[in-house]
């Protein structure tokens, strides 16, 4: 929290599958208070989800009646008030002409912010929720370059002046969730503090494994089969394993990569960090409250703080 801060201008709102985040946000952009909760859109029954954000922002509702953004998976067929996506490139502006008003019957009107989608030639790729995070970046400077998203679908993200020119997006967590608790290779698997030396080991693997990702995940089983690696590293070396071929394959697919910017608050990044240093990549960390910059940037490009 900062020292000096000027009056409530608007409420940002980070609802996403698994939790949610709320911010008062300040005139300048700067983060006034904020409360959150494990209530993702998957933890609301019956879609109750006016009575848990009025739950969650009614004490500064009461204070003080301030415009209010929605981002995230909340804006999704399963979330509240569906979007379109928008296309690239994508900036502040382009965000703020596509903000979806919406009543709620409390009388609050909320601003969701949609989506973005880009066609690949394998098929579309979406987001929800990551585009406002990285229209934030652009408040602290960070206006080019890669940034990386972690995440069960993590997001690789290309920025050019400001705006979001390009993305993909991995399936990797899932990915190891799926093969740890539903095949062979979790039988081994037992729940232990984190083990370096073996994620860094499945980043090696992962690195150079190239096609053969198929043939090198048997390994998961044979290597604490015949004692290569201790049984309760075998989750961390699947992770590795995975992770390393997702930087991998990211990296051949983005020319003059640079500086790699991190967005993420969970160990997960802190193993992405690694993967990433070990491909020979420079790494930063994004700041906790990057979604409440963008929050304000689309807000203030829409008009909506006077």
């Amino acid at each position: 929290m900062n020292s000096v801060v000027s009056e409530p201008a608007l409420i940002g709102v980070d609802w996403g599958t698994s939790s949610l985040r709320a911010f008062l946000i300040g005139a300048e952009g700067e983060v006034i208070d904020g409360v959150s909760s494990p209530e993702g859109i998957m933890q609301v029954s019956g879609k109750t989800f006016e009575a848990v954000l009025d739950r969650l922002i009614g004490p500064w509702v009461a204070q003080i009646d301030l415009p209010i953004l929605a981002s995230g998976m909340i804006t999704s067929r399963n979330g509240w008030v569906e979007t379109p996506y928008a296309e690239m490139p994508l900036s502040a502006c382009g965000l703020a002409r596509a903000l979806v008003p919406h009543d709620a019957d409390s009388g609050a009107r909320i601003h969701f912010v949609t989506g973005a989608s880009i066609e690949h030639a394998g098929g579309p790729d979406v987001m929800r929720g990551e585009e406002t995070q990285i229209i934030g970046a652009s408040a602290l400077g960070l206006n080019d370059g890669t940034f990386v998203m972690p995440g069960t679908h993590s997001k690789w993200v290309q920025v050019a002046d400001g705006q979001i020119v390009d993305f993909s997006t991995y399936m990797t967590g899932e990915i190891f969730a799926a093969l740890k608790g539903h095949t062979i290779l979790g039988t081994l698997m037992e729940d232990h503090d984190f083990d370096v030396a073996a994620f860094e080991t499945g980043v090696a693997a992962g690195l150079e494994g190239g096609s053969n990702l198929l043939h090198n995940l048997f390994h998961v089983r044979t290597l604490p089969l015949m004692g290569k690696i201790p049984k309760v590293a075998t989750a961390d070396y699947l992770s590795g394993l995975l992770i390393g071929a997702e930087v991998a394959a990211a990296t051949r697919a983005v020319e003059n990569i640079g500086t790699v910017t991190l967005v993420g608050r969970s160990d997960l990044s802190d193993r992405y960090d690694i993967a990433l240093r070990a491909a020979r990549l420079e790494t930063r960390r994004a700041p906790d409250d990057i979604v409440a910059k963008g929050h304000f940037l689309i807000a203030r490009a829409a008009g909506l703080l006077g």
